[in-house]
C-alpha cells in the first residue's frame, strides 16, 4: 500500500497546514525585534514601568491561552479547515491592527494609553489565532496522515513553527539594517508586525483549496466526502473503505462525545503534563529572551542578534533531525534522550552561572540544551498531542492541552527576569531539574504510538478505562 499511497498529495496539504505553524513562529517571535522600540514608543512616552512593558511585550501569549481553550469547541463545530480559516483571519486582522494602531480612532504620533491599550487588544486578537493554529495544525495533519509517516508529518508541522521564528528573525533583522533608531522607533517596528500579513493571506488563499478531515467528515456523518478523500490519499478503494470502517467503528462505540473523561482520566492528564513539562524545561525563556541572554554574556547588541540567528539555524537543524528519526525510534527513546540533553545543557549553565563564568562555554551549553529540546520535545510533544486522544474527545481534549501549554508559557515566561534577579543559577537548575522530571513522566506514563493509527490508541484507551 505504500507504493500506492498519493505521497504529493499527502505532502501538499501537510505543507498549506503546516503554514500555520509558520505563522504561529511569526507571529510569537516578530515582538523580539520590535520589544525596544515599544518600550520607548509607548512605555516610556507614557511614564510607564516594567509592569506595563511585561504585560504589553507577553500580551499575545493571553490571546494563546484564549485561543488554545477555544479551539476544542471551532474545531468540534466549524470542522479543522474552517477554524484553520478563522485562524488565518485573525493573523492578518492582528498584523495589520498591530502595525497601526491608530487605525481610525487615534493620531499617528501621539501614543495614549487608550492607543496602548488597542496595540494589545489586536496583539490578543492575533494571539487567539496562534492559539487556534497551536492546536488544529496538528490535529488536522495528524487525522489526514497515514499511521506510518504521522510522526514525521506532524514534526513538520514544528518544523515550520522554528522555521517561521527564524525567518522572523531574519526579517526583522533586514528592515532594521542600515536604519537610523528614531527611524526604527517611529515607523521601523510597524513594518516587523504587517510583514506577518503576507504569510497570512497565502495561508487564508491556500486553505480553500485542502480538504477537511476524514475522520471529523465521518463525525458529521458524511461518509462519501471522507470517503473519497481517503481514497484520494491511499491511491486503493479498498484500502480507503478498510480504513473508513475502522473509523466508523471507533466513532460508533458506546461512548458519549459530551464526556471529556469517557477514557478514563489518565489520558488527559498525560496530554496536560505533555504540554507542561515542554514549557518547564524553560525553552521559551531561550527562545524569546536569546538577544537578551547574550547581551547579559557581554555580547553587543548587533553580536547578540547574530547569536540569536544561530540558535534559529540549530533549532532547524535539530527539529530535522525529529522529523527525520520519529517514525523510525519511536516517540518515547527521542523525549527521554531529550531530556538527559537538556539536563546536561541547563545544569551547565547553572554551575557557569554559580560560578560567575560567561563566554563561550555558556553559549555552548544553550546551544545543547536546545538542540535536545529541537530534536525532542519541540516537535514530538505536538505529535502525541495529535494522537493520543481518542477520535471523539479529541477536540475537547487538544484543547485543554494547549490551553495548559499557554498557561504554562506564559508562567515560565513572564517569571523568568523576577527568577533571574534573585539568583541565575537556581532559575536555570530549576530548568535542569524540571527537565529530570519530564523524563521519568515519559519513561512511566507516556504510551508509545509509532505505526500506530489513531483507531488503535483509541481502542487502547478505551481498554484502560
Amino acid at each position: 500500500m505504500k507504493q500506492k499511497r498519493n505521497s504529493l498529495y499527502i505532502f501538499s496539504i501537510t505543507l498549506v497546514a503546516a503554514i500555520g505553524g509558520l505563522l504561529f513562529g511569526y507571529d510569537t517571535a516578530v515582538i523580539s525585534g520590535a520589544e525596544a522600540s515599544i518600550r520607548i514608543y509607548f512605555i516610556d512616552s507614557l511614564g510607564l514601568g516594567s509592569l506595563a512593558h511585561g504585560a504589553t511585550i507577553s500580551s499575545a501569549l493571553i490571546g494563546c491561552i484564549i485561543g488554545g481553550f477555544l479551539s476544542g469547541y471551532f474545531a468540534s463545530k466549524f470542522g479543522r479547515k474552517n477554524s484553520l480559516m478563522v485562524a488565518a483571519i485573525l493573523f492578518i486582522v492582528s498584523a495589520l491592527g498591530a502595525s497601526y494602531p491608530e487605525f481610525l480612532f487615534f493620531t499617528k504620533g501621539e501614543p495614549t494609553i487608550s492607543l496602548l491599550l488597542a496595540f494589545n487588544v489586536y496583539r490578543i486578537i492575533g494571539g487567539i489565532g496562534v492559539g487556534l493554529a497551536s492546536a488544529i495544525c496538528p490535529m488536522y495533519i495528524g487525522e489526514i496522515a497515514p499511521a506510518d509517516i504521522r510522526g514525521r508529518l506532524v514534526s513538520f508541522n514544528q518544523f515550520m513553527i522554528i522555521f517561521g521564528m527564524l525567518v522572523v528573525y531574519f526579517v526583522n533583522w533586514g528592515i532594521a539594517n542600515g536604519q537610523t533608531l528614531e527611524w526604527i522607533n517611529d515607523v521601523g517596528w510597524r513594518y516587523m508586525f504587517a510583514s506577518g500579513a503576507i504569510p497570512a493571506l497565502l495561508f487564508g488563499i491556500l486553505l480553500l483549496f485542502v480538504p477537511e478531515t476524514p475522520r471529523y467528515l465521518v463525525i458529521q456523518n458524511q461518509d462519501d466526502k471522507a470517503l473519497a478523500i481517503l481514497t484520494k490519499i491511499n491511491n486503493s478503494p479498498s484500502e480507503a473503505k478498510s480504513i473508513l470502517s475502522e473509523i466508523k467503528q471507533t466513532i460508533n462505540m458506546n461512548v458519549s462525545s459530551e464526556k471529556l473523561f469517557a477514557y478514563g482520566k489518565l489520558v488527559i492528564v498525560v496530554g496536560v503534563l505533555l504540554s507542561v513539562f515542554q514549557q518547564f524545561v524553560g525553552i521559551n525563556v531561550a527562545l524569546y529572551y536569546a538577544p537578551h541572554i547574550f547581551e547579559s554574556m557581554g555580547a553587543a547588541k548587533d553580536a547578540s542578534m547574530l547569536q540569536a540567528i544561530v540558535m534559529g539555524l540549530v533549532n532547524v537543524i535539530f527539529t530535522v533531525v525529529a522529523i527525520v528519526t520519529v517514525d523510525r525510534w519511536g516517540r518515547k527513546p527521542l523525549l527521554i534522550t531529550g531530556s538527559v540533553g537538556m539536563a546536561i545543557g541547563m545544569f551547565g549553565v547553572a554551575g557557569l552561572a554559580f560560578s560567575n563564568i560567561i563566554g563561550i562555554s555558556t553559549l555552548v551549553f544553550i546551544i545543547i540544551y536546545t538542540a535536545s529540546f529541537m530534536m525532542s520535545w519541540g516537535p514530538i510533544c505536538w505529535v502525541l498531542i495529535s494522537e493520543i486522544f481518542p477520535n471523539k474527545i479529541r477536540g475537547q481534549a487538544v484543547a485543554i492541552a494547549v490551553a495548559a501549554q499557554w498557561a504554562a508559557n506564559y508562567l515560565i515566561s513572564s517569571t523568568y527576569p523576577m527568577m533571574m534577579e534573585y539568583s541565575g543559577g537556581l532559575t536555570y537548575g530549576f530548568y535542569g531539574l524540571m527537565s529530570v522530571l519530564s523524563a521519568v513522566f515519559v519513561w512511566k506514563l507516556v504510551p508509545e504510538t509509532k505505526g500506530k493509527t489513531l483507531e488503535e490508541m483509541e481502542t487502547a484507551w478505551g481498554k484502560s478505562a
